[in-house]
């Protein structure tokens, strides 16, 4: 594939850029699109056009494709008050179809690009139309495939006694530890491996503590309760025993921990996992863990980077179990390299055995950042399709209810990334990051706050990416908590009217 290559998209009379680039990720999952307003850049044997042109008082839509060197074209005459929402809409379904005819793919998903595909049916369901309603208008605006629906559906209905009970003036948590013993071929995320992060260990960890300490004296000062805490990363059990305890114990200091309803750690790669740092994290308080081997294939694991085994990872999830920990999270990705249908299967069926207290199956995503990028079309024809549907039948046969979802741009086949838990385990957390009804309060390097603001207004703060950055620019970094300590103050007062 040649990375360099973007294929023109020439916008006429529009500025629905951001869109039909989505749409047309549906088709061309890697491609790279080059987007201008000058119809003499629509050359080459592949090309877009995409035009709204006022036509006898009319809105005439049309759109021309060009796929090695076969045009084809197709146009949409709508109302001249048609509002901008829905000319963008049917544009894309315009060029949709023609993708669909001139590629043979059908996305499951259908034309719905979002990342939050269980939040439409949930608004939906919370206007009072049934599911039958529901099915038709998400079936006939975003020609949703009968199983996609089944299951973001089923999700929702999993979600609602969770978000019934919602506290939209709590806050949940979420620590940040950037680091990884190694960065996988696949990932994206900003994590930065040990060895070149081992320096400023130290300064971060005590820069972190002081951002914890901050954020903690907002909370108290205006009389904010936290909900939820999340550790999350990269691998929050790459760095030591010690940088744990310390970390941790900072969150007990600065916060009332007294009445929250969960506390998840990322244990993450089982080499990283050990007694005492399962210990130290169920001793101050983490009663959520996560274990991820990603797949039990050892051949596979060397493919993508992993340091570790599928024996390691069955060892660490029972070193978890003897410490006490009885709610466990374990994560799995369909669509890896080399990996066969089989291969997940089995890895699947063994995790099952273990029975989990919850499973989380994603779906292979090729973003720019990640190795796997180079071969990006390669990555795309694998059977992740095959491994995902086999996942929604084995664990709903297990007693394993989707509970939360979400997707995201170049992931295989479309597909999506779904949690599953038995009864009573499901992840508060991920429910009320996914939900965006409270708010979150980020610490740590590449961490984000997100202000839920009581008008659903949403704005984010985001800290620096980089550990350097974070450290020698912490002071210009806490400028950002007035903007965290107005909203906590309108939140509040609001909810004491």
């Amino acid at each position: 594939m040649n990375n360099d290559y973007k294929m023109p998209i020439v916008l006429i009379g529009n500025s629905f850029k951001y869109e039909i680039e989505a749409v047309c990720k549906l088709f061309f999952h890697t491609q790279r699109f080059d987007f201008s307003d000058n119809i003499a850049d629509a050359k080459g044997a592949d090309f877009i056009i995409a035009s709204c042109k006022n036509s006898e008082n009319k809105l005439l839509l049309s759109t021309e494709i060009s796929l090695n060197g076969k045009v084809d074209h197709d146009h949409k005459i709508l109302p001249l008050n048609t509002d901008k929402k829905n000319a963008e809409h049917e544009i894309c379904r315009l060029i949709y179809h023609i993708l669909q005819r001139k590629t043979g793919i059908t996305p499951p998903w259908g034309l719905m690009t979002g990342i939050r595909p269980v939040k439409k049916v949930t608004e939906l369901m919370a206007q009072g139309f049934s599911h039958d309603e529901i099915k038709k208008r998400l079936e006939d605006h975003y020609e949703l495939s009968d199983k996609k629906f089944r299951l973001a559906y089923e999700t929702a209905v999993n979600q609602l006694p969770i978000l019934d009970n919602i506290d939209r003036s709590a806050a949940s948590l979420y620590v940040s530890i950037p680091f990884c013993p190694t960065r996988c071929s696949y990932c994206s995320f900003v994590s930065h491996s040990m060895d070149s992060a081992i320096k400023l260990m130290p300064e971060y960890v005590t820069a972190l503590c002081k951002e914890l300490e901050i954020l903690g004296r907002i909370v108290r000062d205006i009389g904010t309760k936290i909900d939820t805490v999340y550790f999350g990363g990269g691998t929050p059990t790459s760095i030591s025993a010690e940088d744990i305890r310390r970390i941790m114990e900072s969150v007990a200091q600065n916060f009332n921990l007294d009445s929250i309803r969960e506390y998840s750690f990322e244990a993450g790669r089982p080499d990283t996992i050990t007694e005492e740092k399962l210990r130290i994290i169920k001793e101050l308080g983490a009663d959520r863990i996560s274990v991820n081997p990603q797949t039990l294939n050892d051949d596979v694991l060397r493919v993508i980077g992993r340091r570790h085994s599928g024996k390691d990872a069955l060892k660490a999830f029972e070193l978890a179990r003897k410490v006490g920990f009885d709610n466990i999270n374990t994560d799995l990705i369909a669509g890896l390299p080399t990996e066969s249908a089989e291969s997940f299967r089995n890895t699947l069926d063994t995790i099952c055995e273990l029975s989990p207290e919850s499973i989380t199956v994603h779906t292979l995503t090729v973003k720019r950042s990640a190795s796997l990028f180079e071969n990006g079309n390669e990555n795309m024809s694998n059977p992740a399709a095959e491994m995902v549907d086999y996942s929604i039948g084995k664990l709903m046969d297990e007693d394993y209810l989707p509970y939360y979802m979400y997707r995201q741009k170049n992931t295989i086949d479309n597909l999506e990334n779904v949690g599953y838990a038995q009864k009573g385990y499901e992840s508060q957390y991920n429910i009320f990051i996914m939900d965006d009804t409270q708010t979150i309060l980020g610490a740590g390097c590449a961490a984000s706050t997100k202000l839920v603001y009581p008008d659903g207004l949403i704005r984010r703060v985001h800290n620096y990416k980089f550990p350097y950055e974070y450290i020698n620019q912490f002071d210009q970094l806490m400028e950002k908590k007035k903007e965290i300590t107005e909203c906590l103050k309108k939140i509040s007062s609001t909810t004491l009217k």
